[in-house]
């Protein structure tokens, strides 16, 4: 599964993965950002994701953009074993692309363009 991130330059953007829980017993994630821009991608409320017997949680998955490249990185969401259960390891591809910069400021100037 690919998550695309697009913004203006410089600026943050939130995207949510749904996990959900089919099973009778509770499930426990370890959310690990690995690739050449994992430092720039971040799980804001921590990297441990616990999800109840039969329920959905979803976690917010956050990017601020400091270059004009796009961006890659690979979030793994790591089953803990809990009571006997064992949960698949998920895998999600970051992708980013800055869409549009936003000027930050604008300035105007008057000068001659050729004097003798």
């Amino acid at each position: 599964n690919t998550i695309e991130f697009t913004s203006a330059l410089h600026a943050t953007v939130v995207k949510q993965v749904l996990l959900k829980n089919p099973s009778s017993r509770s499930l426990t994630y370890n959310a690990i950002l690995v690739g050449r821009d994992a430092d720039d991608f971040s799980v804001p409320k921590g990297n441990t994701v616990t999800i109840a017997p039969r329920r959905q949680t979803s976690i917010n998955v956050e990017f601020t953009s400091r270059f004009l490249r796009p961006a890659e990185a690979v979030l793994l969401l790591i089953a803990k074993k809990v009571g006997g259960i064992d949960g698949a390891t998920l895998a999600f591809s970051l992708k980013y692309e800055v869409k549009h910069i936003k000027p930050a400021h604008i300035l105007k100037c008057k000068s001659p363009c050729y004097e003798l």
